[in-house]
């Protein structure tokens, strides 16, 4: 398995990232619900939503995909300051595809699964009005956690292949080095 990377590397990598899934996939699930009440003491309306998990689930998601990413930008050092890849474009060029898209799908997955869990866990105090007619509670549009949990499993894609490519670029560069790839200067027999 040359080239190919640690198949433990590989391994919490997809098992991190799918937990990541899972957890913003069950805060998608949730319900809010949220109900206009009066409080009859200070004469004005406020929302009251009931007490839900999803922000756990959401801040969960949140930390078990940044665990992901740390892990492979900790192993591959994040490319900037590990060995130098080859000079060839072609073994140089997947890494970097592949880890600009990484970091692309990560932030927007963190993006979404950061704002799911802080709307999630805001909830509206007091708002004083007239009339009961003219309040809404808002809630938490699901589709934020289910983009999280998208590009969750785009990320998990995107970090495989780039641990995939950049260990192949760099085990290429190694074995070439020592198996004499680069020119020498030979002695020969004639004087």
């Amino acid at each position: 398995m040359e080239g190919k990377g640690s198949p433990l590397v590989y391994t919490l990598l997809v098992v991190l990232s799918i937990l990541a899934f899972g957890f913003a996939f069950a805060a998608r699930g949730r319900k809010f619900t949220s109900r206009v009440v009066e409080d009859p003491r200070t004469d004005s309306t406020y929302c009251l939503y009931d007490p839900d998990v999803a922000t756990f689930y959401g801040v969960a998601a949140f930390l078990f995909l940044l665990s992901s990413q740390s892990l492979l930008m900790s192993v591959t050092r994040c490319m900037c300051f590990a060995r130098t890849l080859p000079r060839t474009f072609g073994k140089r060029a997947w890494p970097t595809i592949y880890l600009v898209s990484s970091w692309v799908t990560f932030l927007v997955a963190e993006a979404c699964l950061i704002a799911g869990a802080f709307r999630n866990a805001y909830h509206t105090k007091y708002w004083s009005t007239i009339s009961v007619q003219d309040i809404s509670c808002v809630t938490l549009r699901q589709g934020v956690f289910l983009a999280g949990a998208l590009f969750a499993v785009a990320t998990m894609i995107n970090n495989v292949y780039y641990y995939l490519y950049f260990s192949m670029a760099t085990t290429a560069q190694v074995s070439n080095k020592y198996n004499g790839a680069y020119p020498t200067v030979e002695m020969t027999g004639h004087v």
